[in-house]
């Protein structure tokens, strides 16, 4: 049996009238939740199963609707707890409910731990892109040089960006893998230029100044880059690639990125991988399941781990549009959501824009992500995204 969610996301309208009727805002936050509306496919269903399910939802006001071996299920998050519950579910839905239980939406953490603090999720948090690298797919070769890549620091705080994400190594297709040596000459210099410039402007502010995170698959890279004074480690990989990734962070109390992906970092962003039997969520859904397994493995606390489902890494445009459609089922997952949308391949077959044209599309992405769950956002241009979330924002709160 396998059970895939489908969709789902607060209710705040319901959440708004309540406080407009004198409830007290936890209360509120709680009801909204329940009367949540999500959707579960439910494959591989055997018939007992089947006839319990209709029966059992009968009772519990779900809908639901089957077939041979397969059903959908659908209701307020409140009623489908009722069905979660292996103890009290009738034999034949044991398992489903087990399943059920693990995928019902957890909580959203308020706060996202680091090696440098605490960031706050009650709002996006925009991650500006520094590629100090000679190929990368966008903006290879133009941020290099030590001033190149300070002025762009520079320019990526001013317009919005609260935790700036420095690479050394490209991920595009057929890319080239870099040494540990070259990739710790390229990144390392760059961050410590970063802390000791911006946290010294800052100082006037009682301020510790921007996060740096590092995007590296290397274990040695993120320690130079963490004891230079990098907060964050932003793994492509998601610790599939170097086993000793999960231990550094661990050591270090960094805040850490798994981001889903297949294969190397030469082949990660082609379309070999691009096969999910079960479909691209379900797929995503449970790799990732395994990468927090992992990181938990390695030692890395739950609170300092973010998720995000790649897109534009071996994945087709319609896959990328079906992950950013059913972004809230990863929810279940319980962990914030990050994504980075910016300038990719399926951007530029939906509108047919350059590379270079592509902030739009990447902003409107961001703004549709927030409304489906994602709280950190990874981009080239933060500008156009500021605003697209701040829009969403104001819409959608929470």
């Amino acid at each position: 049996m396998k059970l895939v969610p489908l969709a789902g996301r607060p209710e705040e309208a319901v959440r708004d009238a309540l406080l407009s009727h004198g409830w007290e805002g936890e209360l509120c936050r709680t009801t909204a939740a329940g009367l949540e509306s999500l959707a579960y496919r439910i494959t591989d269903l055997g018939e007992a199963a089947r006839e319990a399910l209709v029966a059992t939802s009968g009772r519990l006001g779900l809908d639901v609707v089957t077939g041979e071996d397969w059903a959908l299920l659908a209701g307020p998050r409140a009623r489908l707890a009722a069905l979660a519950r292996p103890w009290t579910a009738p034999e034949p839905l044991g398992e489903l409910a087990a399943a059920l239980g693990t995928a019902l939406p957890a909580d959203e953490p308020a706060l996202w731990q680091t090696a440098r603090g605490p960031i706050a999720l009650d709002r996006p948090v925009l991650i500006g892109i520094l590629n100090v690298t000679p190929d990368s797919f966008s903006d290879g070769g133009r941020y290099t040089g030590l001033d190149a890549a300070l002025a762009q620091a520079e320019r990526l705080l001013r317009d919005g960006a609260a935790i700036l994400d420095v690479g050394g190594e490209s991920t595009r297709p057929g890319a080239t893998p870099v040494p540990v040596e070259e990739e710790l000459a390229r990144v390392v210099p760059v961050i410590e230029a970063i802390v000791k410039r911006f946290s010294l402007s800052a100082q006037s502010v009682q301020s510790v100044g921007p996060l740096v995170c590092v995007d590296t698959t290397k274990s040695s890279v993120a320690r130079a880059a963490l004891d230079t004074g990098a907060a964050i480690v932003n793994d492509v990989s998601a610790l599939r690639l170097d086993p000793g990734l999960g231990a550094v962070c661990a050591e270090r109390g960094a805040g850490v990125v798994l981001m889903h992906s297949r294969g190397t970092v030469a082949t990660m962003a082609s379309l070999e991988h691009a096969v999910f039997p079960d479909g691209v969520l379900a797929g995503v859904h449970a790799e990732l399941a395994e990468a927090t397994a992992r990181a938990a493995a390695a030692g890395v606390a739950a609170e300092r781990i973010v998720l995000d489902p790649g897109l534009g890494f071996g994945k087709t445009p319609e896959q990328n549009l079906e992950l950013l459609r059913g972004l809230g089922a990863l929810r279940a997952l319980g962990r914030p959501l990050m994504v980075g949308p910016s300038r990719k391949r399926f951007l530029g077959e939906l509108t047919g824009r350059p590379v270079e044209e592509r902030d739009q599309a990447t902003a409107a992405s961001c703004a549709l992500a927030w409304v489906a769950g994602a709280r950190l956002f990874r981009v080239h241009e933060p500008a156009p995204a500021r605003d697209a979330l701040a829009v969403a924002r104001a819409v959608r709160p929470r």
